[in-house]
C-alpha cells in the first residue's frame, strides 16, 4: 500500500474506527490509542486488501475486538481496585476476633465431615472449590438437578449441626411434612 492510498483509508476510517472505539472503551484518549494501534498493525503487517472497504472492514474488527479487551481490563482493573479499598478500609483483628473465627472455622469443618460423603462432596466443589452445578454434574456423574439437590440437603444438614440438632431430629417449629435426607 502506498503512502497516499494509506493516508486516503486512515483520513475515511479513522472517524468510524474512532466511534466504535470511543462506544467501546468509554474513553476518547483510549479509542485514539486503539485506533493507532489498528494503523500500525495494519502498516507493519503489509497487509493488502482486495479495496478500500475490505481494509476498513478489518480495521473495524481489529479497533472492536482491542476495544473490547480494554473494557474488559479496565473492569478487572476497576474491581481489583475496589476489593483492594475495602480490604484496606477493615479493622485489623484482635487476638479474641481471631480466636472466634478459628473456632467458628473449626467448628463449621468438623460439622461438614459429619456429613455424608455425597453431601459433603458437593458442598465442598460448590462453596470451596466454586464450581458451579453444571460443573460439579459433570465431576461426579450425576445430573445438574441431583447437584441442586444435593446442595440444598447438605446445607440443610450443615445448618442443623451447626445449631446443634443432630440428623434425624427435628428442629422446634419445623413442620413435620420436612423431611431432612
Amino acid at each position: 500500500m502506498s503512502g497516499a492510498e494509506f493516508r486516503k483509508l486512515y483520513n475515511s476510517a479513522f472517524p468510524i474506527l474512532y466511534k466504535v472505539a470511543y462506544r467501546i472503551a468509554n474513553s476518547g484518549e483510549a479509542a485514539e490509542d486503539l485506533c493507532q494501534e489498528a494503523f500500525f498493525r495494519l502498516h507493519e503487517k503489509n497487509m493488502v486488501f482486495p479495496s478500500p472497504e475490505e481494509a476498513t472492514y478489518w480495521l473495524i474488527r481489529v479497533v472492536k475486538n482491542a476495544a473490547l479487551n480494554y473494557a474488559k481490563r479496565k473492569q478487572r482493573e476497576r474491581r481489583a481496585y475496589q476489593r483492594a479499598f475495602r480490604e484496606d478500609v477493615r479493622q485489623i483483628e484482635t487476638g479474641e476476633g481471631q480466636l472466634v473465627k478459628k473456632e467458628t472455622k473449626d467448628e463449621v469443618l468438623g460439622a461438614l465431615n459429619q456429613l455424608p460423603e455425597n453431601l459433603r462432596i458437593v458442598l465442598v466443589l460448590k462453596e470451596y472449590a466454586e464450581l458451579n452445578y453444571k460443573e460439579i454434574g459433570r465431576a461426579l456423574g450425576i445430573s445438574e438437578g441431583n447437584v441442586k439437590v444435593r446442595v440444598f440437603r447438605a446445607r440443610e444438614r450443615l445448618a442443623g449441626l451447626l445449631r446443634g440438632i443432630l440428623p434425624g431430629e427435628r428442629e422446634e417449629g419445623q413442620q413435620y411434612g420436612a423431611v431432612m435426607s
